[in-house]
C-alpha cells in the first residue's frame, strides 16, 4: 500500500484552486490512513467567488418528469460543442425527507465546467421501501441515455453522486451497474449503468448497523434504516442485505470516490472503509477519503453549516486551511494516482475524479 502524497497544490480547473486543502502527513495502521492535527477552518464567503453570468453559461430545466409522479432538474451547459458527461446528484434525509431541491450548487458544482448537472427526486420511505429508491435511481439514469441527445448528454459517461441516504443509493446504483434488471425490476430497454460514483458518507452496511439503529432509536422500527427496510434491521435481515453496497459488490464496479467524517456519529466511517475494502478485494479502482473531525453532512446545501470548531460549509463550499492533514487510503494504480494528485478531499477532488472517470476516459 503507498501513502504518497504531494505537499505542493495541484493544478486546479480555473475558479476552484481555493477550495484546494493540500493535506500531508498521514500514517498507515491496518489498512488504514489516520490524520493527525486539525486547523482553523477559513469560511470563503459567495462575495469572494468568481463571478458567474449563469444565464449566459448554463440552461436551466426544472420539474421534468422522468417517471410517473417522479421530477428531476437540469442544468448544463449553455454552448458545449460535444455531448456533455452527465452528473446525477442523489439527496439525502434518512430515505424519509428531502427532495431533489437539496443539493449543492449546481451551478458551481459542476455545470459551468461542462458537465450536465441533474437532481433528482426518488420516492421517500415509509410510503415506498427498498428496492423502490435504487430502482427510481435506475429509472433516471435510463432516462437520461434515452433522451440524451435532448439535453447534450454522452450516454455512455454518466455519473451520479450523493451524500448520507443519497450516498446509499449512489454506491448502490455503482455496485449493480453491470446488472440489467434487478429481482423485482420492471422490463428495461436502456441500461441503467453508470460510469463512476462518489458517496458521501453514506451506509453501506445496514447488518453492521443493527446495534448502532437500535441506540439511536430505542424503537427500533422507527430508525430511518427500518422506513427504508420495512421493518428492523434484525428483522428484515435479507432486505437489509439487499440494500447494502459492500455486500453486493463484485467485479467490473465502475471507479469509486468515498468520502467519510471520522467525527460522523449518524454513520459510522467504518461503513466506509467496509465499502472500499470490498471494492478493491474484487479488484475495483476506489480512493477513500477520511477526514479528520468532520460529522456527517458536510455536503449538504445552505447557510454556513458549522461542522465543528475547525471547518465549515459555506453555501455549497467546504473549506479548510490549505496546511491541514489528508487521510486517504488507495491500493490501486488508479487510486494512488489520483490521491498523489489531489490530496484534498473537496469538492476540487469531486470535479477532479468525475474529470479522469467521465472527461478523459483515461485514469490520471
Amino acid at each position: 500500500m503507498d501513502g504518497r502524497r504531494r505537499t505542493a497544490n495541484p493544478v486546479l480547473p480555473p475558479g476552484l484552486r481555493r477550495l484546494l486543502q493540500s493535506w500531508a502527513g498521514s500514517d498507515l495502521r491496518k489498512g488504514l490512513t489516520t490524520a493527525r492535527a486539525a486547523t482553523q477552518a477559513r469560511v470563503l464567503h459567495p462575495k469572494e467567488l468568481d463571478p458567474l453570468d449563469t444565464a449566459s453559461t448554463v440552461v436551466r430545466r426544472s420539474t421534468v418528469e422522468y417517471a410517473p409522479g417522479l421530477l428531476l432538474d437540469l442544468v448544463r451547459p449553455a454552448e458545449a460543442a460535444h455531448p456533455s458527461p452527465a452528473i446525477v446528484w442523489l439527496h439525502g434525509g434518512g430515505w424519509r425527507l428531502q427532495d431533489r431541491a437539496a443539493c449543492p450548487d449546481l451551478v458551481q458544482h459542476f455545470a459551468r465546467h461542462g458537465y450536465v448537472m441533474v437532481s433528482i427526486d426518488y420516492r421517500l420511505a415509509p410510503g415506498t421501501c427498498h428496492p423502490g429508491q435504487i430502482f427510481d435511481v435506475r429509472r433516471a439514469v435510463r432516462w437520461l441515455r434515452a433522451n440524451a441527445g435532448d439535453h447534450g448528454i454522452d450516454p455512455d459517461r454518466i455519473g451520479v453522486w450523493g451524500s448520507s441516504a443519497g450516498g446509499h443509493l449512489a454506491a448502490l446504483a455503482g455496485v449493480h451497474s453491470a446488472t440489467t434488471r434487478l429481482p423485482g425490476e420492471g422490463p428495461v430497454t436502456v441500461g441503467s449503468a453508470v460510469q463512476a460514483v462518489v458517496d458521501g458518507y453514506g451506509p453501506t452496511d445496514l447488518p453492521g448497523l443493527v446495534d448502532l439503529s437500535a441506540q439511536r432509536t430505542p424503537a427500533e422500527d422507527c430508525s430511518p434504516e427500518a422506513s427504508l427496510l420495512g421493518g428492523a434491521i434484525r428483522d428484515r435481515l435479507n432486505a437489509a442485505r439487499s440494500a447494502s453496497p459492500a455486500l453486493q459488490v463484485t467485479p467490473g464496479a465502475p471507479p469509486f470516490l468515498i468520502l467519510h467524517g471520522l467525527g460522523d456519529t449518524l454513520v459510522p466511517s467504518t461503513q466506509s472503509v467496509a465499502l472500499y475494502d470490498a471494492l478493491v478485494a474484487h479488484g475495483n479502482d476506489a480512493v477513500l477519503y477520511l477526514i479528520e473531525g468532520f460529522g456527517h453532512g458536510f455536503f449538504n446545501p445552505g447557510h454556513v453549516l458549522e461542522l465543528g470548531p475547525d471547518q465549515t460549509l459555506d453555501q455549497g463550499h467546504l473549506e479548510r486551511n490549505p496546511h491541514a492533514p489528508a487521510s486517504t487510503h488507495a491500493v490501486s494504480d488508479f487510486g494512488r494516482a489520483f490521491i498523489d494528485n489531489y490530496p484534498s478531499a473537496s469538492f476540487a477532488a469531486v470535479e477532479a475524479f468525475f474529470s479522469h472517470t467521465l472527461k478523459s476516459g483515461t485514469h490520471p
